[in-house]
């Protein structure tokens, strides 16, 4: 038995449908297998996490206990410092002038100094500076000055500076080196008088290796190194320098991981606070394992996990998938009969529902915009039609020809033949070979031959002016949207006026938008009157009508503006009583291609 074509389309809904089932239980099982994938990675994941939390532990332990031991060293040398400054021998030996210091006062000061360091075997050497630059220094030849530096004088702004507070560097910020070995910590700060506060020098204490030496194998932890701020090896394993980072130079631990050939390691930093040291650690990160308990809570979670996604597959046929399909149905029906009608087939309120009603939005909106499209059209041509109708009403054309008989019997052939040369132009212009859209230069000529033939018959009273960008010229725009404008300002502006009056035309760009305005020296018109042409017409208003005093040529025009913009903000109307009235036109840009130049060539001989 033959499948009907009714029977044969439903059956291929249901593979359809079918289909979507079997790929959802794909699907799941899909899951199910990234899930527990996903757990043996979570497994080696938490374990290697596990490992990294405990060596970030123990490092930021070991870093803070170095970092505070050494600032309590550094403390006690300060006060030491404190103590030299405060000598006697050193008091006298500053407070002097220069022509009384004396190699002997030089000695009793230095031996002052041993004096009070004989407490400590961790300060390497002692300078204390008159502000004449001359010094006493204990150890004296394990150094070498940079004596250039010494001259400019900036290396010790940081010192003076800090109004006699310590201020500890490296090598004297880089000033004064040991002959042999690395470099050392100095402890510098001013020398103020205890009585008249004045700066009499300055002291640098010099700390020995061992300081930093000792505060590391108290930790007994052989993987740690001190350097500067630069990266320069301090104390410690100098193997360690190489991991050095410029991110370490913060007061918090900065932690990173490396790969090294001894496997993946832990690398942490940071900068002991107030001073030029950073201190760094490193920790393997190969041995370890995960806590029994993390790995119950894992498979408890990967079981549940697995049920969830069995319920949830269930759930998403149910709710999902069925209505989904039903949705889709419903659509392609309303395709294949070639219909724009809403759907009513989900009644669940989800986002399933928000999506039928988002497709019975769109449908509601698709028909809006071709009723939109349909009552423009209609407007557009009403438009066109009225504007032929009133351009080929017989009283212009039975007036012009009056006029061109007055010139005949007043004035000879050569002016008659002018003013019918103009009135060809004009209907030759305005005919535009039927386009609708023209160039603004050709809508220029069309003006121009109207007002030519006006001024024959009213003379004096009518002038005319254009001020015409060049890169507006060949702008498209709709056909006679001007000529309607002048014309109206003629019969509805300065004839009313009975004087002598003026029409310009002005057109110019801005933002890339044209700009075009028409403005008549009439009697005006009242803000009543603006809003009455500015008002949006309906379909009834647009009928032609009958009515002389209805000044079609502006409303009509407009509504063709805003069916050729498809905008309702593109005219603006201003007027004053008895003075002026001008309106302006909006057009976005559509500049008219040439042809090679085989165009129609536009001109007017009568201008």
């Amino acid at each position: 038995m033959e499948e009907t074509p009714v029977e044969g389309k439903v059956n291929q809904e249901k593979k359809k449908h079918w289909s979507l089932s079997a790929k959802l239980r794909m699907v799941v099982f899909l899951i199910i297998f990234i899930i527990i994938t996903a757990f043996l990675i979570s497994m080696f994941y938490f374990s290697l996490r596990e490992r990294i939390d405990n060596a970030e532990r123990e490092a930021d332990s070991l870093l803070n206990t170095i970092s505070n031991s050494i600032v309590s060293d550094v403390d006690g040398y300060k006060e030491l410092s404190r103590l030299i400054m405060m000598d006697s021998t050193v008091v006298t030996f500053l407070r002097s002038s220069t022509k009384n210091v004396t190699d002997k006062m030089k000695n009793q000061a230095r031996n002052g100094i041993f004096n009070i360091l004989n407490v400590t075997e961790d300060v390497h050497a002692v300078f204390v500076f008159r502000e004449d630059g001359d010094y006493v220094s204990t150890n004296r030849n394990a150094y070498y000055f940079d004596v250039e530096r010494m001259e400019v004088g900036r290396w010790k702004s940081d010192i003076l500076a800090s109004l006699g507070r310590a201020v500890i560097s490296i090598n004297s910020n880089n000033t004064i080196f040991k002959t042999r070995g690395g470099a050392v910590l100095t402890i510098g700060r001013a020398i103020y008088d205890i009585y008249t506060q004045e700066r009499t020098g300055m002291l640098l204490m010099n700390l020995s290796d061992s300081v930093l030496e000792k505060e590391i194998h108290a930790t007994k932890n052989d993987n740690v190194c001190i350097t500067d701020l630069k990266g320069s090896y301090l104390a410690g394993d100098e193997n360690l320098v190489k991991y050095y980072s410029v991110d370490f130079a913060n007061p918090k631990v900065i932690h990173k991981e490396v790969r090294a050939t001894t496997g993946r390691r832990l690398i942490s930093g940071c900068r002991i606070p107030e001073m030029p040291l950073i201190i760094i650690t490193s920790a393997n990160l190969n041995s370890g394992r995960i806590p029994y308990e993390t790995g119950y809570i894992l498979i408890f979670l990967l079981i549940t996990v697995i049920i969830a996604a069995f319920s949830a597959g269930t759930f998403i046929t149910r709710n999902i998938t069925t209505p989904v399909f039903e949705l889709t149905r419903a659509m392609e029906k309303n395709r294949e009969e070639g219909k724009l009608e809403r759907v009513n087939v989900v009644s669940v309120d989800n986002e399933i529902g928000m999506l039928e009603e988002g497709y019975n939005n769109m449908i509601d909106h698709v028909n809006d915009l071709i009723k939109r499209l349909i009552e423009n059209e209609k407007i557009l041509q009403k438009s066109e039609m009225r504007v032929l109708h009133e351009q080929i009403k017989p009283h212009f054309l039975y007036n012009s020809l009056e006029t061109i008989g007055f010139l005949a019997m007043d004035a000879g052939a050569e002016e008659v033949h002018a003013a019918l040369e103009t009135l060809g132009s004009f209907y030759r212009n305005f005919l535009s070979k039927g386009d609708r859209e023209i160039p603004l230069k050709r809508e220029i000529c069309i003006v121009q031959d109207y007002l030519s033939l006006q001024k024959l018959r009213y003379g004096d009273i009518l002038q005319d002016e254009y001020d015409i960008a060049k890169d507006t010229e060949d702008f498209v725009i709709p056909k006679l949207i001007l000529q309607p404008l002048v014309e109206n300002s003629i019969y509805h502006g300065i004839r009313l006026k009975g004087e002598e009056g003026v029409i310009k035309i002005t057109s110019w760009m801005e933002e890339g938008v044209l700009h075009i305005s028409v403005r008549d020296s009439g009697v005006g018109m009242t803000q009543e009157q603006i809003e009455h042409v500015l008002r949006k017409r309906n379909e009834s208003e647009m009928e032609i009508s009958s009515d002389p005093s209805e000044s079609f040529g502006l409303w009509g025009t407009i509504e063709r503006i805003r069916c050729f913009c498809d905008e309702d903000d593109v005219v603006k109307i201003r007027s004053e009583e008895g003075e002026y009235t001008e309106v302006e036109f909006v057009i976005p840009p559509r500049r008219m291609e040439r042809d090679n130049g085989n165009d129609e060539k536009v001109q007017s001989d009568a201008h």
